[in-house]
């Protein structure tokens, strides 16, 4: 992606990137490439967002994250977390994912077996995997208005909630 960002109306603007970042944005980067290529060959949402979900799990390690759409039912969410607990798992972020005008696009929730919150590096891969995140659904939810005539949805993305993201942690 060459350190820059798609912003509302396709311009591009550059990415506040810190320099001790190095080795991790670089590996990250890599995968936004293959993800944004994913992304505009209109690949199916839940699998876009389960590559996200992995590579952010792979950059930080020892976590295991998940990306839900509002029209999932909340309270599979809730179970979701209910089940984390269950198995030692503690919410280590838990953020919406928005749109450029504010609206909920979705949810990525991160669970962690220590109890700790994210290192500034970790809260910017975070925001990478959020407006890749953005960027996804809102070109689903684009191609779902056109296909649908008109009627705007998150058809066929909603069993997103129920997958757990596949992890090498």
């Amino acid at each position: 992606m060459n350190g820059y960002d798609s912003g509302s109306g396709g311009t591009p603007q550059k990415c506040n990137i810190q320099g001790s970042l190095d080795g991790k944005i670089h590996y990250f980067l890599r995968a936004e490439e293959q993800l944004l290529q994913s992304i505009s060959s209109h690949a199916s949402l839940p699998k876009i967002l389960n590559e996200i979900c992995s590579a952010l799990d792979s950059q930080i390690g020892n976590v295991v994250s998940l990306i839900t759409l509002p029209g999932d039912d909340p309270s599979e969410r809730a179970s979701i977390a209910m089940n984390a607990a269950r198995f030692g798992l503690r919410t280590f972020c838990s953020e919406g994912v928005a749109a450029e005008n504010e609206v909920r696009l979705g949810f990525l929730e991160m669970y962690c077996s220590v109890p700790r919150d994210p290192t500034a590096e970790e809260v910017q891969l975070i925001e990478r995997a959020k407006c890749l995140a953005a960027i996804a659904i809102k070109r689903h939810n684009e191609a779902s208005h056109q296909d649908n005539g008109g009627v705007c949805g998150n058809q066929g993305a909603q069993k997103r909630g129920l997958e757990w993201p596949a992890s090498r942690n």
